[in-house]
């Protein structure tokens, strides 16, 4: 019994906040202005508890495809340029790594003909072959921590979206659903507009 007098004092107090804004100022503008915050007190800002792994799924599909779904289109170069430059790294890597392994093998086979003959001696080219796999390893491990940060970037992203950070502060009555007991909670909202 006291819960429902307490929702029928706060939906009373709250009309008459509206009722006696209203009368203030009889000008058309204003009431369409209060009608409008009225409106706004009445809106429900539905929280998407899906959107931040639904984002994560589309970045582990497509790179970039989740920062597309949460509207960071200039996200998307950034991704694609961390990728694509570690990539182009360990395929370069992997490149002069098979060159100096090759022409250390056709040493190894007798041959003397190969691109480094005069340049380096047989320790230079093992030296070589396992700077470039280093490299090549590092490189791979950069392609993946660049994958993984587009995915955690398009998830965390995705959660503040759906955080509220309106410059609107204002007193008005506030009646939002509770998703739990699907009961209607009323409450009065004291905000502070600074302007």
């Amino acid at each position: 019994m006291t819960r429902n007098f307490f929702y029928s004092l706060v939906f009373a107090l709250g009309s008459i906040f509206l009722t006696l804004a209203q009368e203030q100022d009889q000008d058309s503008l204003t009431i369409q202005s209060t009608m409008t915050s009225t409106n706004d007190a009445f809106k429900l800002d539905l929280y998407d508890p899906l959107a931040p792994a639904r984002s994560a799924f589309y970045s582990a599909i497509l790179p970039g495809l989740g920062q597309a779904y949460n509207g960071s289109y200039w996200k998307i170069p950034l991704v694609y340029a961390g990728i694509g430059t570690s990539l182009y790294l360990v395929i370069q890597n992997d490149t002069e790594y098979n060159r100096y392994r090759d022409a250390y093998k056709r040493r190894l086979a007798g041959f003397t003909d190969d691109e480094f003959q005069d340049i380096l001696e047989n320790d230079g080219l093992i030296n070589a072959q396992k700077q470039f796999r280093q490299n090549k390893e590092f490189a791979i491990l950069a392609t993946v921590a660049f994958y993984l940060l587009n995915i955690v970037d398009a998830n965390v992203d995705a959660h503040l979206r759906q955080f509220d950070v309106s410059k609107d502060l204002s007193l008005r009555p506030n009646f939002e659903p509770n998703y739990l007991s699907g009961n209607i909670d009323y409450g009065l909202t004291l905000n502070f507009k600074l302007n």
